[in-house]
């Protein structure tokens, strides 16, 4: 028995940008309802990296609403249109991957994805199935039903267009592809990034040629990485991985700013929106301190990806770390750029070079005397190397020098 369409419209429109048309989602819920039969939600995931971050546990977590109202949920894995690449965001044609990366990385998909979704619930599937099925004689009926005018009123081919840059023709296939993922599964609902708008709109209207009812798109947002700015990308070192060792998830999340918690909260938890308001007033009034608010929500995503007795073990960890010792929470950051192959980095050389020790003579003699400490502990030897494989460090220098380092991995 679903519920009532008030209330799953009040859990589905959670967070989300839009909603195209809502009145065709309230109309396709009231008739879900009324014949006791699930909707179909699809999104889907080109394989191009192995490892999913918060980010991508935006839409996740709205599939994941989806499967609690007791819809069917399909993670649709495009390891055909991964071949294409989608050139959403893109000034340039994308590298072709192999099928062999692909292969591999849907592998990983396969198994992160149930930390968030419920697996009895969720069906797996994969476009090749249908794609690569397709005959000669069934892609030009599809390419049929587009127009390349339309195509190109996408504002990144149009960008490219205008600049006399070269846009491939298996570009111009990916929307098309995309949107007979629609129609192969009879999808009622696409969910997708406000970067994927374009994409998801074809797919109304490639299911409209094919005499299907057109699927509605609900948009979710992209999340700001941990700088606040840029959306969370793994190329920018601005991410949280799902897969992160619970100590590290825990202080990256304590590293956001306090704006950018309460956008963590309405999209990466399921707290109500009047709650989180309730906070935000809170915290402007005194009554409650937004850094309590930070250790809440850095418990809460590591409990949903490693249990609650990792996230208690991260906060207690942070805490002793930082907390006890009486660190500043304003602290000048320095940022280090680090090799992922070769993450570590001399002491002395990272003091010198970012400016915080005139030379490096300097460096060591502070060391010897027992003037400097790394997260709380006297660093002993002046070859003292940094692990460039956490988040950051806490580097103290005589009494009340702090600086926050954060790795940057290239």
């Amino acid at each position: 028995m679903f519920k009532p369409v008030d209330e799953q419209m009040k859990l589905l429109k959670k967070g989300a940008v839009e909603i195209l048309q809502e009145e065709d989602l309230i109309r396709k819920l009231e008739r879900s309802r009324k014949e006791n039969k699930p909707l179909v939600v699809k999104a889907g995931f080109d394989p191009t990296a192995p490892d999913i971050h918060l980010g991508h546990t935006v839409l996740l977590r709205k599939m994941k609403h989806f499967q609690e109202l007791g819809h069917t949920v399909v993670f649709l894995i495009g390891d055909f249109t991964g071949l294409i690449g989608d050139p959403t965001g893109h000034s340039a044609t994308r590298p072709a991957m192999t099928r062999e990366e692909i292969n591999k990385n849907a592998e990983t998909y396969k198994q992160q994805v149930f930390k968030i979704l419920d697996p009895q619930k969720t069906v797996i599937d994969f476009n090749s199935r249908w794609l690569g099925a397709l005959t000669s004689f069934d892609i030009i009926r599809l390419t049929s039903k587009y127009t390349v005018a339309r195509i190109l009123e996408r504002d990144d081919f149009t960008k490219r267009f205008k600049a006399g840059l070269p846009i491939s023709v298996h570009e111009l296939l990916y929307p098309l592809m995309q949107a007979y993922d629609s129609v192969a599964l009879k999808a009622d609902v696409e969910l997708g990034g406000t970067d994927q708008k374009f994409n998801l709109l074809v797919g109304r209207e490639i299911q409209r040629e094919y005499g299907q009812e057109p699927q509605v798109i609900l948009t979710m947002p992209l999340l700001e990485g941990l700088d606040g700015v840029e959306k969370m990308s793994k190329s920018l070192g601005n991410y949280v991985g799902i897969n992160e060792p619970p100590q590290e998830m825990f202080g990256k999340l304590m590293s956001i700013s306090d704006e950018l918690m309460y956008r963590y909260y309405e999209l990466l938890t399921d707290v109500p929106t009047d709650q989180i308001e309730s906070w935000k007033k809170q915290a402007r009034e005194g009554k409650v301190n937004p850094r309590d608010l930070k250790a809440q929500l850095a418990r809460m995503i590591v409990a949903d990806f490693w249990g609650e007795e990792e996230a208690r073990k991260a906060s207690e960890e942070f805490d002793r770390i930082f907390k006890h010792k009486e660190i500043p929470e304003d602290i000048e950051e320095k940022v280090i750029e680090v090799n992922k192959e070769k993450p570590q980095v001399e002491l002395v050389e990272a003091m010198f070079n970012l400016g915080i020790i005139p030379s490096r003579g300097e460096a060591k003699r502070l060391i010897r005397q027992g003037g400097v400490y790394l997260d709380g502990q006297r660093v002993e030897s002046i070859d003292h190397k940094l692990d460039g494989a956490k988040p950051e460090q806490i580097l103290k220098i005589g009494k009340r020098k702090f600086f926050r380092l954060k790795f940057y991995l290239k």
